[in-house]
């Protein structure tokens, strides 16, 4: 056994340090930020992107240095990037929805209302005759 590194285990303890970073960055703005809708940008964002890193880092040890090859990673991977993004729309529109029926708004104020001909579901009932109306006038 050598004692010298490895491009693989430089790449992988790099990629591993890079996404605890960034996991940390996003847990401490979930915890810092104000309001929900900032807070929302920790966990999608910065703790999506080091997790995948760490697991990008980890397919790479695994492959390069062990010479094995595991599909957990992916597997993860995957249903984290399709997972997340749904999730935090969800809980924005959640949100807007409440405040919109008279919830108390945060600290970053209460959300811009929509303008007469805006179309955003998130705050206009669909109009008669579009999909998405379900009135049977």
């Amino acid at each position: 056994m050598s004692n010298g590194f490895s491009l693989g285990e430089i790449l992988a303890s790099v990629l591993i340090v890079l996404g605890a970073s960034f996991a940390l960055i996003g847990s401490w703005g979930l915890v810092r930020l104000p309001s929900l809708m900032e807070r929302l940008h920790g966990p999608t964002k910065a703790s999506t992107l080091g997790l995948g890193a760490m697991l990008v880092g980890s397919i790479i040890y695994f492959q390069l240095v062990k010479g094995e090859w595991t599909t957990h990673e992916l597997l993860v991977s995957l249903f984290l990037f399709v997972t997340a993004p749904i999730t935090a729309n969800m809980i924005a529109k959640v949100h807007l929805h409440r405040l919109r029926l008279g919830a108390r708004p945060g600290p970053a104020g209460p959300p811009a209302s929509a303008g007469a001909d805006s179309d955003w579901a998130t705050y206009t009932a669909p109009r008669a005759g579009t999909p998405g109306c379900f009135d049977e006038d």
